[in-house]
């Protein structure tokens, strides 16, 4: 286990892991799967209770992989999955939880997400997802690649404030949600879900990165990582296909971030000094 956990609370009160395991483009090769689904075990293993997953990914390839990691252990784990604009209709919403419901092989989802805002009403999404819980097929409901201006929306609609969460794209090259976007959610309590922690694997091979990284004995990727873990109110979500590196996820958890590392990577990577669009990949 992990010498460090750590959580934070949603506006329910529960409380998640910072640190879970992202999905993202698994399924999409046979080949791979015995080794995704081992990677996804081991993350339970040592403590990475929570798993991210998405109708999206894969075609449902993904949430599949999930179903096997997850298999007789539902009870440990703090499940994540999203529905697609185009399936966000006061019909749609029910119809795809249903199939992700039947692909991820369980009878409930903890946080299902609108995956990034579409054509349909809001207030039809929220209304669609308010009666999912009422029937106890998802227990939370949230959103994904929000910007500030659109969460200002959904909250002010009746029963908005449920929200729980804002999955978006945030790490050290990509910072732009500091400057309006995390204070907001911060002041409401509203954690930031932060995907592709590691810009998928560029950061990895960042000079920068390194030299820091020797000081602590970790890797560049570890450092992005424990950047990220390290802001208040945010969940990271990395994706690991080995179990290497998996291990290498978790040991991020006990890295100690000093005044001064974290000087050096404001210089490399400067905080945002005006409002930006929200980015997306």
């Amino acid at each position: 286990m992990p010498t460090t956990t750590r959580t934070t609370k949603l506006p329910s009160g529960e409380a998640v892991q910072v640190l879970g395991q992202g999905t993202w483009k698994m399924g999409e090769d046979a080949r791979r799967r015995a080794g995704e689904v081992n990677a996804l075990k081991l993350g339970l293993d040592l403590g990475m209770t929570l798993i991210d997953t998405a109708e999206m990914y894969a075609s449902g390839g993904a949430e599949e992989v999930v179903a096997e990691a997850i298999a007789g252990r539902r009870e440990e784990l703090f499940l994540v999955s999203k529905v697609l604009p185009s399936n966000a209709s006061r019909t749609g919403v029910p119809a795809a939880c249903e199939k992700s419901l039947k692909r991820l092989r369980t009878d409930r989802i903890d946080l299902y997400l609108l995956h990034w805002p579409g054509s349909v009403p809001l207030a039809e999404t929220v209304d669609a997802f308010e009666a999912l819980k009422k029937a106890g097929k998802i227990r939370h409901w949230g959103v994904s690649n929000f910007d500030t201006d659109e969460m200002e929306e959904l909250t002010g609609l009746r029963s908005g404030g449920n929200v729980q969460t804002n999955q978006v794209l945030y790490n050290l090259s990509r910072r732009g949600p500091e400057f309006d976007l995390a204070p907001w959610s911060r002041q409401r309590g509203i954690p930031l879900m932060a995907y592709s922690p590691v810009e998928q694997g560029a950061l990895a091979r960042n000079a920068r990165l390194e030299a820091i990284a020797a000081r602590h004995n970790a890797t560049a990727a570890q450092i992005a990582l424990a950047w990220v873990v390290a802001q208040p109110g945010v969940i990271a979500i990395p994706k690991a296909s080995s179990q290497e590196h998996v291990r290498q996820n978790v040991a991020a958890l006990d890295i100690k971030l000093t005044a001064d590392d974290l000087a050096d990577l404001d210089r490399a990577f400067p905080p945002p000094t005006r409002k930006r669009g929200l980015e997306m990949i």
